[in-house]
């Protein structure tokens, strides 16, 4: 039977006697997908270009996916206690939260820092908080990554000394810097200097880490923190992609060859509610990006083409009301980046919405990953959705709308100017308005929030809460750190004077942070120079 006929003879006849539900008329999806609406021109084949179905031939069957759960809050100390537990309990990466200041560049004891030390991640000052907060972890053996920005090269510096401090050479560490200056001006706002000097930030760390880190990722590209302001699925792709070439087109300006360095380029994406877009999503990232590294920019080496990419579950999908419903969500959200090919993830904890994670539920959040990895066969077939009329359908629809908005980017003059004059920013408030508008008008149901409601009252979870009198030694540590380190002004006057200067500023931030410079004093060195960014107002 033809679709056309099983509309005319089956499905109309049905809709009279079952309208279809509201919600289900939102995203104006295909009701039925036929062969008709695969393009089955070309066999694409996991591990083969463009990598649709995988960057591995044998997906998880070799290897599985890394377990990287993000962690920090409080001080040095108390984090590395919870790095030790969950790797004590299974977990095969390290993945850094750090506190507001550290983002932004200011120590602890700093005015603009207080009230906020140790909040939202963990206090990172100097070199010793860095060493304490990898005390007993060895960096030889231990993969970590870094959600830092502005500051990216900094942290990377002190992680570079931490090793050394260890006895670990910067050749044998491996691990990524998230380094994505681009969405804070979008999204999420920790950023500190003008777009042009963060671009040269990134790209020295790009030009140091492909001469003297070689297995070290160098960015992570990330739509997860767009995605957490609300914008679509395909706004996802496509900014995140087009800040990843806006990434590219800065390097080779730079001076550097596209092979060099795109290889230690990672992704890092958002794993939402809908189930199998978000899966289509995955599929259509890899081959976006093959496409144009290799067709745009030129690239001859596999590994420039190949998408690594980092999921995590969507935070802003948790919700403080009925907060075990969260462990559902975060399943859903983890078996789609498994069923997309994520090279690894971080799964929420259930309590989230209400603080920082308790031990109890990180623990629940990991033994998701777990059970998923060993119980459920998903990682024994190698993209098994592939072939699937309503898979495929979705990844080129996810695939051509995402190019077409890359290409409105490039006709805007690309995405550094989108971002200046707020047109990405606009375009994501939009969305994000529309979706909660959806919400409020009960178009679009959330569980618990507003529907399916339920008295809640006298139920309550346990908190993180964060040790006041251990902030107090973070900064009476600083203090004496200041005291007893020497004079190290010859390492701060040689960062502002090399930042008014085209030389890579990587080797003299390593040379000031392992004799204790503070990220304080390298970005008020730098603040000096090149000033601080006011982002336009946006109507």
């Amino acid at each position: 039977m033809s679709k056309k006929r099983w509309i005319d003879e089956t499905l109309k006849p049905t809709l009279e006697k079952y309208p279809e539900r509201k919600e289900t008329l939102l995203d104006e999806r295909e009701i039925l997908n036929t062969p008709e609406d695969v393009n089955d021109s070309e066999i694409e084949l996991p591990g083969k270009f463009p990598y649709t179905r995988g960057i591995h031939a044998t997906g998880y069957r070799g290897r599985l996916w890394t377990m990287r759960q993000y962690a920090g809050f409080g001080t040095a100390k108390e984090t590395n206690e919870r790095f030790r537990y969950l790797l004590a309990e299974g977990q095969n990466g390290l993945s850094v939260a750090f506190d507001l200041p550290t983002q932004i560049g200011y120590d602890s004891d700093d005015v603009m820092a207080t009230g906020e030390v140790g909040k939202v991640g963990v206090a990172i000052d100097s070199v010793e908080d860095m060493d304490a907060l990898f005390n007993q972890v060895p960096l030889d053996k231990v993969s970590t990554s870094m959600t830092i920005n502005a500051p990216a090269s900094i942290l990377l510096a002190m992680y570079i000394a931490t090793g050394a401090n260890q006895g670990v050479s910067q050749e044998k560490l491996r691990g990524t810097i998230q380094n994505d200056i681009l969405k804070e001006y979008i999204a999420r706002g920790t950023y500190i200097f003008p777009p042009k000097h963060s671009m040269r930030l990134t790209t020295d760390v790009f030009e140091y880490c492909a001469d003297k880190v070689p297995n070290w990722n160098t960015i992570s590209v990330s739509g997860y923190h767009i995605r957490e302001a609300g914008c679509t699925a395909e706004q996802e792709l496509a900014f995140t992609i087009a800040n990843g070439i806006a990434y590219v087109e800065a390097a080779i300006e730079k001076g550097l060859n596209i092979d060099d360095f795109a290889p230690r380029m990672t992704f890092f994406f958002n794993g939402h509610n809908d189930f199998l877009y978000e899966i289509a999503k995955f599929r259509a990232a890899r081959k976006l990006w093959a496409n144009i590294i290799s067709k745009r920019f030129g690239s001859k080496n596999e590994k420039s083409m190949t998408m690594k990419f980092h999921t995590q579950t969507g935070g802003s999908t948790l919700t403080a009301q009925q907060p075990h419903n969260n462990v559902v969500r975060t399943a859903i959200q983890a078996l789609s980046a498994v069923l997309g090919g994520t090279q690894s993830l971080h799964t929420n904890a259930l309590d989230e919405a209400l603080g920082l994670p308790s031990e109890k539920a990180a623990k629940v959040a990991l033994r998701t990953q777990q059970i998923i990895a060993e119980e459920s066969g998903i990682p024994y077939t190698v993209d098994p959705l592939a072939g699937s009329y309503t898979i495929e359908k979705m990844t080129q629809e996810l695939y051509d709308s995402s190019m077409a908005l890359i290409s409105e980017i490039d006709d805007k003059g690309g995405m550094l100017e989108c971002i200046e004059e707020g047109w990405v920013q606009s375009q994501i408030m939009d969305s994000a308005y529309k979706f909660q508008k959806e919400v409020e008008n009960k178009e679009r149901i959330i569980v618990g929030v507003n529907d399916y409601l339920e008295d809640e009252e006298g139920e309550s979870e346990e908190i993180t809460k964060i040790n006041e009198e251990a902030i107090e030694e973070q900064i009476n540590k600083l203090s004496t750190l200041r005291k007893e380190r020497g004079d190290v002004s010859k390492y701060i006057e040689k960062i502002e004077k090399i930042a008014r200067t085209n030389e890579n500023l990587m080797p003299h931030i390593i040379e000031a942070v392992s004799n204790k410079v503070t990220i304080g004093e390298v970005c008020n060195s730098l603040r000096k120079v090149w000033g601080e960014y006011r982002p336009n107002d946006i109507l």
